[in-house]
């Protein structure tokens, strides 16, 4: 005879969590050490720098802010603090073996590369979205429509970045090289220059949102807003669910 026992009801198992605090912990302390946030700092000093230089000469010019705004903080500072942010958030692990730790642990693959995302992503808008409203600020103070529309399209343009770096630090040693490269010549130079280009830029991508918020035409985009939010989400989870696959392919001693 056999007799069977029932297990008291409970709560049912909770499912995955995307988020690991103390994975999210270990990579800011990462990202945030003393040299990197130099370097994360320095670009942000500069946005200000330059800013504040063009008011005390100017005055208040809504050219010169779009100009600004544009050619530097969102196509130039924007990508290159997403690079150091989407790469430092793991490329450093897995290029020194210290990732096999994090591998051995029960914490699911995915969720990994979700929190180091969400990490990637907070650092990125903390050290370009409030230095870039505030030169908006300061270089059009009578209309603070551009402003915020430039911190908009900048934390925008942070979430596509991070997922884009932060898969390329899965994917290859060079991560950093070749981020630095995506940024200062696709982005920087071919995505404000070449038409064919600016359709598969982040920066036009999330300019069209900047222009849908600034109105009156000073913010003008060579995508549609429609075409830009869907390009910038589609990106966005590509770059997130192909790290996710090539982190699960990755093998440590004993596994």
């Amino acid at each position: 005879m056999s007799v069977t026992t029932q297990k008291p009801a409970g709560r049912a198992p909770a499912g995955p969590r995307p988020y690991h605090p103390t994975v999210a912990r270990l990579t800011r302390r990462a990202l945030l050490g003393r040299r990197r946030a130099l370097i994360l700092l320095a670009l942000p000093v500069l946005l200000l720098v330059i800013a504040a230089l063009i008011r005390i000469q100017t005055g208040v010019d809504d050219r010169a802010a779009v100009e600004i705004l544009n050619g530097f903080a969102l196509a130039a500072m924007v990508p290159l603090i997403g690079v150091v942010a989407g790469t430092g958030a793991i490329a450093p692990e897995i290029d020194d073996g210290s990732i096999a730790h994090l591998l051995a642990t029960p914490v699911r693959r995915s969720t990994i590369i979700l929190t180091k995302l969400i990490v990637a992503i907070g650092v990125t808008m903390l050290f370009t979205v409030p230095s870039i409203l505030l030169a908006g600020v300061l270089l059009n103070e009578n209309g603070r429509q551009i402003a915020v529309a430039f911190a908009v399209a900048a934390a925008v343009a942070s979430v596509a970045y991070g997922a884009i770096f932060l898969m390329l630090g899965v994917i290859s040693r060079n991560a950093v090289v070749i981020g630095l490269i995506y940024a200062l010549v696709w982005e920087a130079l071919f995505g404000q220059l070449v038409p064919g280009a600016q359709t598969l830029s982040v920066q036009q991508w999330s300019l069209s949102i900047a222009a849908r918020i600034a109105e009156g035409g000073a913010v003008t985009s060579e995508v549609t807003l429609g075409a830009g939010v869907a390009l910038l989400c589609a990106t966005t989870a590509a770059a997130t669910w192909y790290a996710m696959r090539r982190l699960r392919s990755l093998t440590i001693a004993g596994e």
